[in-house]
């Protein structure tokens, strides 16, 4: 069973950036595929930003390309999010995913409980 902790999320204005991260135990990192999705009040959730075992990135949400780049730090057991020029509707709960195998944008077997990020425009 792999564990999931995410961090980082907060109240930033538009135009601001802010690093999440999501720290994963119980299971060995480096064969992970990981990937961030988020989902607004009233929305349904979405695709972010997915990383392979690899390091190879999957194409971000075309809503964030340009602006989200996602990371992994295998010694740390960690898989970042780094967003930058953030804007109002990039606000929502992001959650950090977990799978064995290939990355992919959805079916992921293990979930973190999310983080908020507000961005005041």
């Amino acid at each position: 069973q792999v564990r999931l902790n995410e961090f980082g999320g907060g109240l930033v204005q538009a135009g601001g950036s802010l690093r999440l991260s999501c720290v994963a135990s119980g299971g060995t990192f480096s064969t992970l595929a990981l990937g961030w999705f988020r989902q607004a009040s009233g929305k349904e959730r979405e695709f972010v930003a997915a990383i392979s075992r690899f390091g190879g990135t999957l194409p971000e949400a075309d809503s964030v390309k340009g602006r989200f780049t996602i990371s992994r730090d295998n010694a740390k057991n960690t898989v970042y999010l780094h967003m930058n020029n953030l804007k109002s509707e990039d606000t929502a709960v992001y959650y950090c995913a977990a799978r064995i195998g290939l990355a992919t944008t959805n079916q992921y077997d293990f979930w973190g409980q999310g983080t908020q990020v507000t961005v005041s425009s």
